[in-house]
């Protein structure tokens, strides 16, 4: 096995941090007036906003957690889940400008996901069964 490059361990460990602490502040802001009342705005309704959000978190923790365990699968189902996500909020968000700091940061890890030792760690990892 190939070693991980640091950008992937590093890319790993945020979308695990990042996932369960946004997994647990959703939670919490369930009852909140002020975040249902924003939510409400949009054209998608707000429970169908919260099924995407727990999905896109869960998306979010079990790609962090792949990636460290080297699945080439990992990355693709982040950046697609990403994509989708953000082309649903820029057609249907009330507040499109606040979208603008996650595409940056998304884009950043992107770009790290598909850099050339990415590209080669990922190439030469087994499949899982072939030991």
């Amino acid at each position: 096995m190939k070693e991980r490059p640091k950008s992937i361990t590093v890319i790993a460990w945020i979308l695990i941090v990042m996932g369960g602490i946004s997994l647990v502040t959703s939670t919490v802001m369930i009852n909140n007036p002020v975040a249902r009342d924003l939510m409400s705005k949009s054209a998608i309704p707000v429970s169908a906003q919260y099924v995407m959000t727990y999905i896109g978190l869960l998306i979010m923790i079990v790609s962090g957690v792949a990636l460290l365990k080297g699945c080439n699968w990992a990355r693709f189902l982040y950046v697609i889940w990403s994509v989708i996500g953000f082309v649903v909020g820029i057609t249907t968000s009330p507040m499109k400008a606040a979208m603008i700091p996650g595409l940056v940061i998304f884009a950043v890890i992107a770009f790290f996901l598909f850099r050339p030792k990415a590209n080669a760690f990922f190439s030469t990892m087994e499949p899982p069964g072939n030991a």
